[in-house]
């Protein structure tokens, strides 16, 4: 009996000593499971780790304006400076541009060049529409400013289309001398007078069919003497005109009667003579052919084009050409509001 009471307690003991060690089996099982929840937290936290540096890029990218420095234009125009990144980065490329969103720049330019060129005009000085159409045939290759000195003498031997149909070429060559390639222009405002006088009873004609007629009138000077003698609108495609359409993207056209229809679907009509003069004023005045002065231009935010030239506001200001870098504009006889802002008349011919 002591024996079989011994064996029982050796069996109970035996299984005790089993159970035991099966029960850390049992808990050791969920440890094996936890050690990868355990590098899933740790995978948790190193995630966010990895994510935490484009934020402190993004966070670079956002402060990197604020060391930028700008500079204000003439009336309340902003121009970007030397350090900042290329109106590139402001305005849309023309192939992301949708037609809206060009007409919505395109007259956005036009509205900030109507503030700063408020006293924009005709750079020719005329009295009527004979010698506004004569002015503007003699500026082919030359400047308005010597046409000015030129033609007050022109006009007071010969101030009527009759009388300069009559006059004496070499006499009339001599006085054109100084606009350059003078035996053609003589040719040109000889045969025009004489078409006004024999087709048009002395008068210039108001519409572009009879204009464009008369001898070394083109498009481009009939739309001249349209929108100033006669204030019907019209868009002058000159040198500057092109370029500065071209700079801003507007269009990629390069043919003059292209720019004209494609710069005019982007503005009412009632708005292209004053376009025009904007736009030409803009381009002798700061964004020159060679070398724009960037820094100094009012509309650089909006120009695809901007650091094409000088971007430092100290240097580009130096580049500003007529009335703006304190120098006479182009007439001798400027409206009284150019006047009235600060412009200063051209000095004549000879003087200085």
């Amino acid at each position: 009996m002591k024996k079989a009471a011994a064996a029982k307690k050796a069996t109970a003991a035996k299984r005790g000593a089993s159970a035991k060690k099966a029960a850390p089996a049992k808990k050791a099982a969920p440890a094996k499971k936890a050690a990868p929840a355990k590098k899933t937290a740790q995978a948790e936290k190193a995630a966010p780790g990895k994510k935490a540096a484009p934020a402190k890029k993004a966070a670079a990218v956002k402060k990197a304006p604020a060391a930028k420095k700008v500079v204000v234009a003439p009336k309340k125009a902003i121009a970007r400076v030397k350090g900042t990144a290329p109106a590139k980065a402001v305005v849309h490329p023309p192939g992301d541009e949708s037609r809206t969103a060009l007409v919505r720049r395109a007259r956005r330019i036009n509205r900030e060049l109507a503030e700063v060129y408020p006293y924009a005009h005709p750079e020719l000085d005329f009295e009527n529409p004979f010698q506004l159409v004569v002015a503007t045939v003699l500026s082919a290759q030359t400047t308005d400013l010597r046409v000015n000195q030129t033609t007050p003498s022109l006009f007071a031997k010969y101030p009527t289309p009759e009388d300069l149909a009559n006059a004496n070429p070499e006499e009339v060559e001599e006085i054109l001398r100084p606009c350059g390639f003078f035996r053609a222009k003589t040719k040109s405002v000889i045969g025009l007078s004489k078409a006004l006088v024999e087709e048009f009873g002395g008068e210039v004609p108001d519409r572009l069919e009879d204009l464009v007629k008369l001898p070394g009138v083109g498009r481009k000077t009939a739309f001249v003497v349209l929108g100033n003698a006669f204030g019907r609108p019209g868009i002058t495609v000159d040198t500057h005109f092109q370029r500065l359409v071209r700079r801003w993207q507007w269009t990629g056209e390069t043919d003059p009667d292209k720019i004209e229809a494609a710069v005019g679907a982007l503005f009412p009509k009632s708005e292209w003579t004053d376009l025009s003069h904007h736009v030409i004023w803009h381009g002798r005045r700061i964004c020159h052919a060679r070398k724009p002065a960037c820094g100094a231009c009012p509309i650089a935010p909006l120009c695809p084009a901007y650091g094409e030239g000088e971007t430092d506001p100290e240097k580009a200001k130096k580049l500003l050409k007529y009335e703006k870098a304190g120098l006479p504009g182009q007439r001798l006889k400027p409206p009284q509001a150019y006047l009235d802002a600060g412009g200063k008349p051209a000095p004549p011919l000879g003087a200085g």
